[in-house]
């Protein structure tokens, strides 16, 4: 396979990311033959809730970038993983609001699941959507106008959400369904 016919995928996160939420989708899509980017911000290597250093995964699956510089014409698809500090800590980044708004706007593959979506929230890229989310934050998803469906995963055109790192492997299907 040729490096242009690679599709790209960055997964941003931050500080206190679910460790299996990181490491599996990445490790997923690079088995599907994706090119992996994990952004954090000022390409700072972060640890995830249960300690798992994000430089271990860096080291063999993807590269590590910077979430502030992120361009939607560089991606196939954006993940934003869970942990409810790292979403947290990631909507509160303008730029990477900019770029989930921007990759939603080319109709690329928009991602989240557990408490990622407080980005697309914060995003304002799911009013009218059907979504899923973690237990916690369904209030949350329901006052920024989605509609909020108890499955696994959700899919509504280009957004796929799913609620809990147990759906981790529902996602992925989700996803790579649409490649």
């Amino acid at each position: 396979m040729s490096k242009k016919q690679l599709k790209r995928a960055v997964i941003i996160t931050a500080e206190g990311y679910e460790d299996e939420e990181v490491i599996y989708p990445v490790i997923r899509l690079k088995e599907a033959g994706f090119e992996v980017d994990i952004a954090t911000k000022d390409a700072k290597p972060v640890l995830g809730r249960l300690n798992f250093p994000l430089e271990l995964i860096v080291r063999y699956y993807g590269k590590l970038v910077d979430s502030l510089k992120l361009k939607a014409k560089n991606y196939d698809l954006v993940l934003v993983p869970g942990g409810f500090e790292a979403p947290d800590r990631v909507r509160q980044q303008k730029p990477v609001l900019d770029f989930i708004r921007e990759m939603h706007k080319q109709k690329k593959v928009v991602s989240a699941f557990c408490h990622g979506p407080w980005v697309l929230i914060s995003a304002g890229i799911l009013k009218g959507k059907k979504a899923t989310c973690y237990a916690g934050i369904v209030d949350d998803l329901k006052n920024a106008g989605a509609h909020y469906v108890d499955e696994p995963a959700v899919i509504d055109g280009n957004i796929i959400t799913a609620r809990h790192p147990r759906d981790v492997t529902d996602l992925m299907k989700a996803i790579l369904a649409k490649f």
